[in-house]
């Protein structure tokens, strides 16, 4: 028999899809952890993050299979994501990006998310070359360093 996904988890992928960024704070424990390859988010910058995002590409979509359950509370979903840069994409620690117009995809990879208590308290992206933020920044055209 098929295990029920949490309604916290159905929640903040329905807050990601409308781009409800009070819906998903909800969905996260104060202690949340976001980790990146390159740093590690508490939620109040996480949540900063995913609003620059959604300004800068206002048409930002995802779309997904299933939702895996890997038991003890660990999920996975996998990714695809894009939109249109038509928004000033202002990241913490950036310079803003004025629009340019041009579509972003992500190549779809996995999300792994934790929950304890009925709150998502570790999102952590699998890493890899092309995925957001670095991958969003290519694909408008910004410069940036060799890895």
């Amino acid at each position: 028999m098929k295990k029920q996904i949490p309604e916290v988890l159905l929640t903040y992928v329905d807050g990601l899809r409308s781009h409800d960024i009070a819906k998903i704070a909800g969905t996260m424990a104060p202690e949340l952890k976001f980790i990146s390859a390159t740093r590690i988010l508490d939620k109040e910058p996480a949540l900063t993050m995913l609003t620059a995002l959604y300004t800068g590409f206002p048409d930002w979509n995802y779309k997904y299979k299933e939702i895996e359950d890997r038991g003890q509370g660990n999920y996975a979903i996998k990714w695809d994501q894009g939109g249109t840069h038509t928004g000033t994409w202002a990241m913490p620690g950036m310079e803003p990006f004025a629009p340019t117009g041009k579509v972003v995809r992500i190549p779809e990879h996995y999300f792994y998310y934790r929950i304890a208590n009925d709150k998502l308290t570790i999102i952590f992206p699998e890493p890899f070359v092309g995925g957001a933020p670095r991958g969003i920044l290519e694909q408008i055209g910004v410069k940036l360093p060799p890895l």
